[in-house]
């Protein structure tokens, strides 16, 4: 199971916060038992008020609530419980298995979705006492732990432990009511009588506390009540006490009581979203999209992080965005600052440009003269806001992007690139690269998503530099730096969904699943291959969310270009939710050819000449139309050339037709051509451990492999329009794309470099790229003729006078080639150098995996 960390996201009204409970665990949609008759409908209620150490107790599981992902189960439940230390931390003496379905902790049916659990604890966990634990964790999972019940914000469940004879205190008023949607009827206003009632184990000296200052006491009693009218809004910490022989036992619970929130337009020169800095006046702006919401504060370290009724926050007229301004700064600080929305949903800000996280950022080891340290008093992920931020001194002030048709992009994932994972060694690999002779570099999401090493496409904040890689001047520094060695910086953008940890999904979230009133997501996604939560494209929320997002990476990063992932998710059209029937997501959809289009024209109104690269894979017609608009299409041509390289299927499998434009409708080559990705197994892998035979040649040995590598190269780079090489393809990487797992880190094999054979296939892959860049006629050159489905595969460019022909033998065995007209006549070699005279010529032959590039007059290089 991992971790048992709850996630500090809170979806109640009333928190239950215990004083013994040093990292403040969440016990949130769990209530006791009244003392007075009322209906239970919580998650979990208890037969008895208070949960002894050496008593017998039962749970009552009303599986309804919660996540509800048990909701309705009648089948068999199992416990999983452990204990949590008196001050604090994970889950300790866990003693069920995961693995193991034992009876001992197997839950008692009793109507659909309602179990309950009869237990000791002293037994359970066969342990003398409890003395060192607060807590009893827990959570319910079915079979096989597919599912998992927790709380609404799946978070762990937890219950506050009392020791043999010990003392304990709870409130029976307020109750802690499940997490049902909260509304105005339900809400605490400043001046509303509130009925306490407290209850205790045994008779002592109880008191009442509001925020540190006394309410109500009582001697030698067992209970208390005060009625109170509480005048303050904001968030009211109450605490009841029970002294007995100068021990004290304390127990807490955090109320929210509003006032109207204050009605003011924004003011003009703040922004509608994130932070706006005046400097001139000394003031900083706040600002949240949240219609729908009864109150905002905002949080951080300039307040403790209280809700202090100085940092509620305004609602604009139409009710969409909180802003507050602030002017007691000091702008030579850093400051960490998160939202408390509806007393009950503490978040990040969605447009945070640095956050911290202290679930995965001790993993990073980054000094704190590097980061602010996370505050104590904060709830989950905050923001970063760093007032003393000094501005990056840009050396190269303008750059001019290499033409669309003469793309030669590297695909780069940072972490399996370089060791150190960092942008400032990335930065010194550049010299690597020029001499590949790629003029553009696609870098796979670095924007802050879910756990430090991963892919990146589980995003969480799409405007947060991901720190697993850097900071912000570091790769600015890179970018810098890809500029001044003539290489455009690409970015790999993720808009079709959300991971959970993203407060745009957190802020409208019920039951595992964003609510159907969220402004940004989807309930349930409009097509087949979604992961996380999905975007609903055509809500002017969303819109301006991702072009303020594309914005702030040109404008601060001075990116170049943007793939969008997954572009043609960017639908509202029910695809179904099958992969096996792809007819309905294969279909021509206007609404997404549209809203594509209102982002490109967004970006183009910044810079016209910024790259649009989607990651589609459509029908030709929606592509087609995409591209007059100037947009890129990534061509996966993995499959066609791993047939090819293997030397299987030449003849039908391995046609390689849809390397030109006429094959996809359009004039141009308007499209990305690649034969490996990030996503697709790598071609030489394949031909060493599936590759064709034919006597001694063998396809699977390396050095025959490796040539085919060449033979591939030529036949893609070659062809015209943008080209697209995986990390190390140029010098034949051969680890399989499962190994550790699809997403999980691979090895570095630099040192294959020093092989001979691999150094060679490098150079090969340069040499191609600098007659591709070099010469025009490979941007958008015509094809005169072309033969790609036999064995023996060709093409011929014509542009400007010049022409150039591409052979090759994907065969195992020697080749008879008949001739073609158009490849008769006098031709160079650009590989030898060599004139070649084929004007009278019928035949050629070719050895297995033989190619020749060859021109009219000698290619550039």
């Amino acid at each position: 199971m991992g971790k048992h960390i709850t996630r500090l996201i809170g979806y109640l009204w009333m928190v239950v916060l215990l004083a013994s409970c040093a990292n403040k665990k969440d016990i949130v949609d769990i209530e006791q038992p009244p003392v007075t008759e009322r209906p239970e409908t919580g998650l979990v209620n208890l037969s008895s008020p208070f949960l002894f150490w050496d008593r017998e107790i039962t749970l009552q599981f009303d599986f309804s609530k919660g996540n509800a992902a048990l909701k309705g189960s009648t089948a068999d439940l199992y416990l999983h419980a452990g204990l949590i230390p008196i001050n604090g931390g994970n889950w300790q003496h866990v003693v069920t298995d995961w693995s193991t379905n034992d009876n001992a902790y197997k839950l008692k049916f009793i109507a659909a979705g309602l179990y309950s659990f009869t237990f000791t604890p002293a037994k359970f966990f066969n342990l003398s006492n409890a003395e060192a634990f607060g807590q009893l964790a827990f959570l319910a999972r079915n079979g096989d732990g597919s599912l998992i019940q927790r709380n609404q914000n799946n978070s762990d469940l937890f219950l506050p432990l009392v020791a043999s004879n010990g003392q304990a205190i709870r409130f029976v008023s307020p109750t802690l009511q499940p997490t049902d949607p909260i509304t105005t009827e339900h809400m605490y206003v400043v001046g509303e009588d509130l009925k306490l009632e407290v209850q205790a184990t045994r008779s002592g000296k109880i008191s009442i506390w509001d925020n540190g200052q006394q309410l109500a006491e009582s001697t030698a009693a067992l209970s208390l009540e005060k009625s109170v009218s509480l005048q303050s809004n904001g968030l009211h910490e109450l605490e009841a006490r029970l002294e007995i022989g100068g021990q004290v036992a304390t127990t807490k619970i955090t109320l929210l009581v509003q006032a109207k929130p204050a009605i003011a337009a924004l003011p003009r020169g703040v922004n509608p979203n994130g932070t706006t800095i005046n400097k001139e006046k000394g003031q900083v702006s706040f600002a949240l999209t949240a219609p729908l919401k009864n109150s905002v504060y905002l949080l951080g370290d300039f307040n403790g992080y209280k809700a202090l009724p100085a940092y509620a926050m305004s609602q604009t007229p139409d009710g969409k965005t909180w802003w507050v301004t602030l002017s007691n700064l000091d702008f030579a600080q850093k400051y960490t600052y998160e939202f408390l929305v509806d007393g009950q949903l503490y978040i990040a800000d969605p447009y945070a440009e640095l956050i911290l996280d202290p679930q995965n950022d001790p993993a990073l080891g980054l000094t704190s003269n590097v980061l602010p340290a996370y505050p104590a008093a904060a709830h989950g992920i905050v923001g970063v806001l760093d007032l003393a931020e000094k501005p990056y001194s840009w050396k190269n002030s303008s750059f001019t992007k290499p033409a669309q048709g003469n793309l030669v992009i590297y695909e780069l994932l940072v972490r399996d690139f370089v060791k150190q994972h960092r942008y400032t060694t990335l930065k010194d690999s550049l010299a690597y690269l020029k001499r590949l002779g790629v003029n553009a570099v696609e870098l796979m999401p670095v924007q802050e998503s879910e756990g430090n090493s991963t892919w990146g496409y589980n995003p969480s904040f799409h405007r947060a530099l991901d720190k697993y890689y850097g900071l912000k001047n570091d790769l600015k520094a890179y970018v810098d730096a890809c500029h001044e060695n003539g290489i455009a910086v690409i970015l790999d953008v993720v808009f079709n969904h959300a991971f959970g940890q993203s407060p745009l999904v957190q802020l409208y979230f019920e039951k595992g699943n964003v609510a159907g009133n969220s402004p940004w997501f989807n309930t349930v996604a409009r097509h087949p291959f979604n992961v996380g939560f999905d975007f609903n494209h055509e809500s002017s929320y969303t819109q301006t969310f991702v072009k303020d997002v594309l914005t702030y990476w040109m404008q601060e990063y001075k990116i170049d270009g943007f793939r969008f992932d997954l572009s043609k998710g960017f639908t509202q059209k029910n695809s179904g939710t099958s992969e096996n029937d792809l007819s309905a997501w294969n279909a021509y959809d206007a609404s997404r050819v549209a809203i594509l289009k209102q982002y490109q024209q967004h970006v183009h109104s910044i810079d016209p000449s910024c790259y649009i690269i989607l990651e589609h894979l459509g029908g030709d017609q929606e592509e087609m139309e995409l591209a007059q608009s100037g947009m890129l299409l990534w061509n996966n041509m993995n499959t066609v050339f791993n047939e090819a390289a293997m030397g299987w299927n030449a003849n039908n499998g391995s046609d390689l037709g849809r390397l030109f434009a006429t094959s996809h409708g359009m004039a141009q080559p308007s499209f990305v051509s690649y034969m490996e990705s990030h996503d697709e197994q790598r071609l030489l892998f394949k031909c060493l451990n599936y590759g064709n035979s034919s006597g001694s040649y063998n396809i699977k040995n390396l050095s025959t492999a490796l040539k085919r590598m060449e033979l591939a190269a030529l036949f893609l780079l070659a062809s015209p329009g943008p080209k697209m090489i995986w990390q190390f393809g140029e010098y034949g990487y051969d680890v399989s794309i499962d190994e550790n797992g699809r997403t999980g880190e691979k090895p570095l094999l630099w040192n294959y470099l020093q092989q001979d054979e691999r150094r060679q296939l490098f150079e090969t892959y340069a040499k191609l790229t600098r007659f591709k860049t070099q010469n025009n006629i490979f941007q958008n050159g015509n094809i005169t003729a072309a033969g790609v489905k036999d064995v023996v595969k060709y093409f011929v460019l014509e542009k400007d006078g010049q022409q150039v022909g591409v052979l090759g033998n994907f065969g195992v065995e020697d080749a008879e080639f008949a001739l073609p007209q158009a490849l008769k006549g006098q031709w160079v070699d650009n590989f030898t150098g060599k004139e070649l005279n084929w004007s009278g010529q019928s035949k050629l032959s070719l050895l297995p995996g033989q190619y020749q590039l060859i021109s009219k007059t000698k290619l550039n290089k």
